[in-house]
């Protein structure tokens, strides 16, 4: 974007956001080949889910976007462990919105997680009057999430999701922990990839797809140490790794490359759901300017 959303009356500012949040799933489940992922190729290594659900899915989360920034600018004033907990009721309110249009298959919880933060800092920053940038909204997110490994890993007792077992087990924070540094693997290895690609004259799709592969590269995806441990973790870093070591990895090469990948993934039963949500994450941010 050339220009600050800040600018713009609030009721426009929320409607965009909301907008670049349901735009970032769609332009993430339509990216392909990504390896081990559902997209317009292949349902990836996932037995339950396809391409036409992922869209059901997306059409039924996209109107709770406008819910997270409200409560934003609702409690702006307020300390971010209030918005956190104003967000809570919306958040398992559209989570099982999704998973009756997906007939109890989780598309998109990491996403409505990650997304929905970035729609609610957008929405305190709004209300404040300050310009909606990569930095700021990543930074207002970090705000938000302020302890919340903390509160909901560290002291929790006998593991009640997914992602407290993981903790427990392995250490990993997940999304809880990705977000309450800002996206700090999103700006570090995801977003540089990406503008690296549009400045070589890449297109978007090249360069989301070299985000993914920066993003496979670096995240402890709790995705796949549930799948394949920290073995499985391990050899999606190292075939990443190596794949963005390749000189000359054209347009060609690199898809080539991604659908081989692709395959190994799927033998393996690996995939990289976390990174994927990282990379709607990057899509969102890469529409705010940097500073």
């Amino acid at each position: 974007m050339t220009t600050s959303l800040a600018r713009h009356p609030e009721n426009v500012v929320q409607r965009s956001v909301a907008e670049l949040a349901a735009e970032a799933m769609y332009r993430e489940i339509a990216l392909t080949p990504k390896p081990g992922l559902v997209d317009r190729a292949n349902n990836g290594a996932h037995q339950d889910m396809t391409f036409t659900l992922f869209m059901d899915s997306i059409a039924v989360i996209t109107p709770w976007y406008s819910l997270f920034f409200k409560a934003g600018r609702e409690t702006a004033s307020l300390g971010g462990e209030q918005t956190l907990r104003a967000l809570r009721p919306i958040g398992l309110a559209c989570e099982q919105a999704m998973f009756v249009a997906t007939g109890g298959v989780n598309t998109h919880k990491g996403g409505i997680f990650s997304l929905g933060l970035l729609c609610a800092a957008a929405g305190r920053l709004t209300q404040r009057n300050v310009e909606l940038t990569q930095r700021s909204l990543c930074e207002e997110t970090r705000v938000i999430c302020r302890g919340i490994v903390e509160q909901e890993l560290k002291k929790s007792g006998v593991a009640k999701t997914k992602g407290e077992q993981l903790f427990q087990t392995f250490g990993f924070t997940g999304a809880r922990g990705e977000a309450a540094s800002g996206f700090i693997t999103v700006r570090t290895f995801g977003l540089p990839l990406l503008e690296s690609s549009f400045q070589l004259g890449a297109s978007e799709r090249e360069g989301l797809l070299r985000m993914l592969l920066g993003l496979m590269a670096e995240n402890p995806d709790t995705n796949v140490i549930s799948r394949g441990g920290v073995t499985g973790l391990n050899y999606v870093r190292r075939y990443a790794r190596r794949l963005l070591k390749i000189k000359n990895l054209n347009s060609k090469i690199l898809e080539n490359a991604l659908t081989r990948m692709d395959a190994e993934l799927i033998r393996r039963n690996l995939s990289p759901g976390g990174s994927a949500d990282l990379l709607a994450v990057g899509w969102l941010l890469s529409q705010f300017p940097q500073e």
